[in-house]
């Protein structure tokens, strides 16, 4: 349905969390080099948790190396976007969709951004932060996409795999009982 795409990323402790949210959701991971850290870096592993081998990714070794292997729309998140990611039509875009995240430090190239620039968006916030972190970026637009698509094959409910979706039950008060 839709991948998320890290733009030379830089610290493990995030993209271990983007590929938590990864496992979470069902997307595929598309990580470009440069990478800020080694792919089996025990503070990625760490982040990542027990998901890491559920973990769907390719690694790149530069953008043309993405862009050959990977047709699409892609949808670049920077501050520097016009347009507010929540305005999107996700389900309208016929083409699988890569929503591409930049490093923390800098971001996404600035004359690749220019050469997309009418697909840059951006996530509202006031003007007293530049940005936001990288993870909670990437959760934010996923979910937002996974909500126009009514969070097609996720579970609704606490799967019967974890706790299950009765599990409190057990934890309510009955009168009769008092």
């Amino acid at each position: 349905m839709f991948h998320v795409v890290l733009y030379e990323p830089e610290i493990p402790q995030n993209t271990g969390n983007i590929m938590r949210t990864c496992v979470a959701i069902g997307a595929k991971l598309h990580l470009i080099e440069p990478l800020g850290f080694k792919i089996d870096e025990t503070k990625l592993r760490r982040s990542a948790l027990d998901y890491y081998e559920h973990l769907n990714y390719v690694l790149y070794k530069n953008f043309n190396d993405f862009q050959e292997k990977n047709p699409g729309t892609y949808l670049f998140l920077t501050r520097y976007g016009k347009k507010n990611y929540a305005d999107i039509n996700y389900k309208a875009l016929m083409e699988p969709i890569y929503l591409i995240f930049g490093k923390e430090s800098t971001g996404v190239d600035r004359k690749l951004l220019a050469s997309h620039l009418d697909n840059c968006y951006r996530i509202p916030t006031t003007d007293q932060v530049r940005s936001l972190n990288l993870s909670n970026a990437v959760a934010i637009v996923a979910y937002e996409v996974l909500r126009q698509f009514d969070f097609y094959d996720l579970e609704k409910t606490e799967p019967e795999t974890h706790k299950g979706k009765d599990f409190l039950d057990q934890f309510i008060e009955n009168e009769d009982t008092k």
